[in-house]
């Protein structure tokens, strides 16, 4: 690197920090001024105008990269984890942030792979092929002619990662003085803890070998493999996979069949690791998976992964059979082993609803549309009565393993709408839990993570 490279990575390092010391100023401008409305709307009661203070923060966060970006995004697909005008305005935000440049790249190599880091490969883009909350790609070709694409870090995320859950803790403190419905801290802590883990490349590697293992039988979905001597904390190097996004597959008008295939692919490339080995990746953002030419789907990013207590699988079935037989102590036993505090009966009815919703394409034995129960309106309409409902009886602590299945189900949901498909969802459903049994799925949990050198969190 000459003189300038290193005059530049001086006044870039300097205007990163300057750039967050602002960021977090415009970001906590806008929180403040909403938390004092929300004082003197408490006070006073007044209207709080939510639509107007959403609009500003999403403002505050639109150029941002890091983590309250991604939080964002997440916490716009949790049901009633933040007010419906916030959870809109948060759903806009981009993934696509700008990328960093070619002498940021140059630098950034240079630190995870050594100064000879170019010799490594015989084509490397110059540009980022994607850009996105914690880090962009690249694009580049190996000796030995394979194409891969490497995801690298941007600097300082560690330090951006605490200073944006701070952040993040102070939005939750707001929101608490609003409303007392939901009790966000297991929310924050699952959060919390997935993002720490996101920042570690090394152990993504080891999540992209688990889905390697777990989906082998599935021949229509791919996961990339990582290539480990290019692998470090903060760069993740990996197999390159060809494919379509998936908004480019819906302009190209794709008839039912292919429609069906994608939703069918796209089904068990979640569920399929979820029910057989308690695993779920969390994150069904539409920039993380790209479709082949055939339908079949290449599953990317594995930094937002979730490994399961069996019994906490074995819970989800129970509520599916509690729900379809009308079964109140079944759903009882459900909610407990989840993690649900001491539910009462009340609780149990409110909790209900919204599993009905969740779980109503399932509970049906024929073919039929996502749209025809869990359309976007009737979800809204639905949450909002859960919502009105939960304050009612109290408000609801949901438990921490709760959040991401929750969010998976509600985001591939939301796939399937835009998919318009028609099938048979039960028939899928009972295809992978027909021969359930929580025992052989511990076993196979087991050996898969000791496989690849996992082992499941705590909490």
């Amino acid at each position: 690197m000459n003189d300038n490279d290193e005059d530049y990575t001086a006044r870039s390092e300097e205007n990163r920090f300057g750039g967050r010391v602002r960021r977090y100023a415009k970001v906590g401008a806008s929180a403040s001024k909403l938390a004092a409305r929300l004082a003197t709307g408490k006070v006073f009661g007044g209207e709080i105008d939510h639509a107007k203070y959403a609009a500003e923060l999403t403002s505050a966060l639109g150029g941002l990269k890091g983590p309250l970006m991604k939080v964002a995004q997440i916490l716009s697909t949790i049901p009633d984890a933040l007010p419906k005008e916030y959870t809109q305005a948060l759903a806009t935000l981009q993934a696509d942030a700008p990328s960093m440049g070619w002498l940021f790249v140059k630098r950034r190599m240079r630190s995870e792979l050594g100064a000879g880091w170019q010799s490594n490969f015989t084509e490397f883009s110059h540009d980022a092929v994607a850009a996105a909350s914690l880090g962009q790609v690249h694009k580049a070709t190996l000796p030995n002619g394979d194409e891969v694409a490497c995801k690298l870090q941007y600097p300082d995320m560690s330090a951006t990662v605490e200073a944006d859950l701070k952040q993040l803790r102070a939005a939750f403190a707001i929101y608490k003085r609003y409303d007392s419905a939901i009790d966000a801290q297991n929310i924050q802590e699952e959060l919390s803890a997935r993002l720490r883990e996101e920042l570690d490349y090394a152990r993504e590697a080891k999540h992209m070998r688990l889905y390697r293992h777990m989906l082998a039988d599935e021949s229509a979905v791919h996961v990339p493999e990582p290539v480990d001597e290019l692998t470090t904390s903060r760069l993740l190097t990996m197999t390159w996979q060809s494919g379509q996004k998936f908004q480019h597959f819906l302009d190209s008008d794709p008839d039912q069949d292919a429609r069906n295939t994608v939703a069918l692919n796209m089904f068990r490339a979640w569920y399929v690791p979820f029910y057989r080995c308690g695993v779920i990746h969390g994150d069904p953002h539409l920039g993380n998976y790209t479709l082949r030419d055939d339908h079949s789907v290449n599953l990317l990013d594995f930094g937002c992964i979730r490994i399961f207590k069996p019994d906490f699988v074995n819970a989800v079935i129970t509520l599916y059979e509690a729900l379809r037989d009308n079964d109140e102590e079944k759903a009882v036993s459900a909610y407990e082993s989840w993690g649900f505090e001491n539910p009462s009966r009340e609780l149990i009815d409110v909790l209900n609803i919204w599993a009905s919703f969740v779980y109503g394409p399932i509970l049906d034995d024929r073919e039929r549309k996502m749209g025809e129960t869990n359309s976007v309106a009737y979800g809204a309409e639905v949450a909002g009565k859960v919502h009105r409902e939960l304050r009612r009886v109290g408000g609801v602590k949901p438990p921490r393993e709760f959040v991401l299945v929750d969010r998976a189900a509600v985001g591939l949901g939301a796939v399937f709408l835009r998919l318009d498909a028609h099938v048979n969802w039960y028939r899928l459903f009972h295809d992978l839990v027909g021969d359930f049994d929580v025992d052989k799925l511990a076993a196979r949990q087991k050996h898969a993570l000791d496989l690849v050198g996992l082992e499941r969190p705590d909490a």
